[in-house]
């Protein structure tokens, strides 16, 4: 089969052919239809964590070829169906595959069935970043999820979230939430999914976030539906979100950049007892910030895969808690895409694997926002937002 394998000495990866895999007893064997890229994608690529021959790339969607001899009869599973999910790729030191490839095995229970309002092609940009706001804002902030999971597991995996983990007793009926890069690919999730929370406690939640002008129309509509939205661009835009608040402070944030000096900005929106979330560490050097109000709780989406995973300098152990969550989440997800839970805008890009590292990497940029590449004219070169780019295999 055709995948894009990892260069790391030149910092590329190229279009090769590799045996095709096989399922293993837990897992299925899908043959690959559409990918959907993720900055971690070029990011690992053009600062290579792996050694060279890995397949990289994390979300596809494909259809089913066959089941593993251990995968439950009960499971409504079956070849043929749709199904999307993500992998780990070449983004951390770890020797596991990635998804840009003609045929993957994955764990069966790893996986969403992708159900008939969605297109394989949308399918393919949803796992990674909608997992990872659901983690933000169900998994580590604690509002309440639209389905059940294991919460003493969670708590017990980690006993510092508590004040932080469930819509606090003594928190108003009014609750503001900010979220930053609200355009963002997981902002998109992340804000239908705290509407989703303020249906399933009750409470009203008023979602502030800043983005790009350009998008506040489509950031004030359904099914994202912002009360307040002020420009990242503008110095004072923190002033700006304290003025709209009436004065009062947020009692939950979630920073979707966090770098350079964005956490503490998002930091400062708090009120006393205020919580954030985070999508980078502290580790390589993405952000930076001495005298926080409150430590951010930050995890890595790959905790959702329930293996540990090393960077260089630190390790993300494995959580039980976590993969339990990802699980009950694909669940959910497969009823709820389309029907609940919106899939965000894609854009199909020309051509297939061989394509991406030229087009799709070079948009995405190898690091920071800033670092993007632009100067290209066609017109599935311009530049990214709010949307997902997607190939068809």
């Amino acid at each position: 089969m055709k995948a894009l394998i990892l260069d790391a000495q030149n910092q590329t990866a190229n279009l090769c052919d590799i045996p095709q895999p096989t399922a293993n007893d837990n897992e299925i064997l899908v043959r690959v239809q559409a990918i959907s890229l993720n900055p971690i994608d070029p990011l690992y690529v053009s600062h290579p964590l792996a050694s060279s021959g890995r397949t990289i790339g994390s979300d596809f969607s494909g259809t089913i070829v066959s089941l593993g001899s251990f995968v439950p009869p009960g499971n409504n599973l079956k070849t043929g169906d749709r199904v999307a999910g993500f992998l780990q790729g070449a983004c951390s030191v770890n020797e596991r595959p990635g998804a840009f490839a003609e045929f993957l095995s994955v764990p069966w229970d790893l996986v969403w069935k992708v159900p008939d309002g969605v297109t394989t092609e949308e399918a393919a940009g949803v796992s990674l970043v909608a997992l990872t706001a659901a983690q933000g804002i169900w998994y580590r902030l604690g509002l309440n999820a639209p389905f059940a999971y294991d919460k003493e597991t969670v708590l017990e995996e980690n006993p510092g979230w508590e004040s932080s983990r469930i819509v606090r007793s003594n928190d108003p009926d009014v609750l503001n939430f900010f979220i930053y890069g609200a355009s963002t690919s997981v902002a998109l999730y992340a804000a239908q999914m705290v509407r989703l929370s303020a249906q399933a406690s009750g409470k009203k939640i008023r979602l502030f976030g800043a983005a790009s002008k350009a998008r506040w129309e489509l950031l004030k509509a359904e099914p994202y539906g912002y009360e307040h939205l002020v420009d990242y661009r503008d110095a004072d835009w923190l002033e700006q979100v304290r003025e709209l608040a009436g004065g009062k402070g947020m009692d939950y944030a979630y920073d979707c950049i966090s770098e350079g000096d964005s956490v503490e900005r998002v930091s400062a929106t708090l009120g006393p007892n205020g919580k954030s979330a985070i999508v980078r560490s502290r580790a390589g050097g993405a952000w930076k910030a001495d005298n926080l109000p409150v430590e951010p709780i930050y995890g890595a989406v790959w905790e959702g895969l329930g293996e540990e995973i090393q960077y260089q300098g630190f390790t993300v152990k494995k959580s039980v808690a976590a993969r339990e969550f990802a699980v009950a989440f694909y669940k959910w997800l497969g009823e709820a895409a389309g029907n609940g839970l919106t899939p965000n805008p894609i854009r199909l890009m020309p051509r297939g694997l061989e394509k991406v590292v030229e087009d799709g990497f070079k948009l995405l940029g190898p690091g920071k926002m800033e670092d993007r590449g632009l100067g290209r004219t066609e017109e599935w070169m311009k530049p990214v937002s709010a949307e997902k780019l997607v190939y068809i295999i």
